[in-house]
């Protein structure tokens, strides 16, 4: 992996300062937070031109908190898709780590999913979907080697104003190289989302961003988190839809087995065409 100094080399940006970032975010205040994680915080930043950006910054507290940061710059850096969050710039000092992001004014799915004042329609529901299975393949298959994204649910899909979804949040992606259909990883996703492989092994591969994927789907049309109260060990989210609508696409999505579950492209295909059907039905 790059180190920290060249993962900007071809840019034309300046390279942000801390200074400039604790200007913005006027000096990260409790007012311009807009969200905490796992590995940190994401605040508001207003530039002098009126500007709007997200900052991130990293927890320096974490252990390996140095490779995480290295693995977010060095996927966010290399890739450009209209579904993916961008990079601006970034902060790097010894006791000092953030990414400057592109603003999502709209915030999260998970917002738009949970919060009562908020309603998305059917077709919101799957142009977000389309959106997320378009950049998920683009990890996939778009670039010179495969990226898992980990980590994929609602909180890491952010909404444009136009709501045009971004998968954000590279933290622990995984980069496959040398014909490589799959790694072994220590850290683990987000409980609910997580493929059973990657929980009970730790084997990731990109079958494991299709089941989160389509976790992740079944949230945003039934409105249920997969840790919802009514969600036993007797009845996962999985099986409730099993029960509920046994010819569903999510049920190709989240076998079990990895080889079984179909892949990121396919599920894209269906979903386009389940678009087409919907808009021709309700044409007038």
């Amino acid at each position: 992996m790059a180190p920290a100094h060249d993962l900007f080399p071809e840019t034309t940006y300046q390279r942000a300062s801390y200074h400039d970032l604790r200007r913005v975010t006027n000096g990260f205040s409790r007012s311009n937070l807009l969200g905490s994680g796992t590995f940190g915080s994401v605040y508001k930043g207003v530039s002098t031109n009126g500007i709007i950006w997200a900052i991130k910054v990293f927890d320096m507290q974490l252990e390996g908190i140095l490779k995480t940061f290295d693995t977010e710059c060095e996927v966010l850096c290399r890739l450009r898709h209209r579904n993916l969050i961008k990079v601006i710039s970034a902060c790097s000092n010894p006791d000092f780590k953030a990414l400057v992001l592109e603003f999502m004014p709209n915030g999260s799915l998970e917002k738009w999913l949970h919060l009562d004042h908020h309603v998305l329609s059917i077709m919101q529901r799957l142009d977000i979907m389309i959106d997320v299975a378009r950049g998920l393949e683009y990890l996939h298959y778009g670039y010179s080697f495969p990226i898992i994204h980990c980590d994929l649910k609602p909180s890491n899909i952010l909404l444009y104003e136009d709501m045009v979804a971004h998968v954000s949040d590279f933290a622990i992606a995984k980069l496959l190289g040398g014909g490589e259909s799959h790694v072994q990883t220590k850290t683990l996703a987000t409980i609910g989302y997580i493929a059973p492989e990657h929980g009970l092994e730790g084997l990731v591969s990109t079958r494991c961003d299709v089941y989160s994927f389509d976790i992740t789907m079944i949230e945003a049309f039934t409105g249920k988190r997969p840790k919802d109260e009514m969600f036993t060990e007797e009845l996962s989210i999985r099986r409730w839809i099993q029960e509920s609508l046994p010819s569903s696409l999510a049920l190709s999505c989240t076998s079990d087995v990895p080889e079984n579950r179909i892949i990121i492209k396919d599920a894209l295909t269906t979903l386009e065409k389940i678009k087409t059907q919907f808009l021709q039905r309700n044409k007038g």
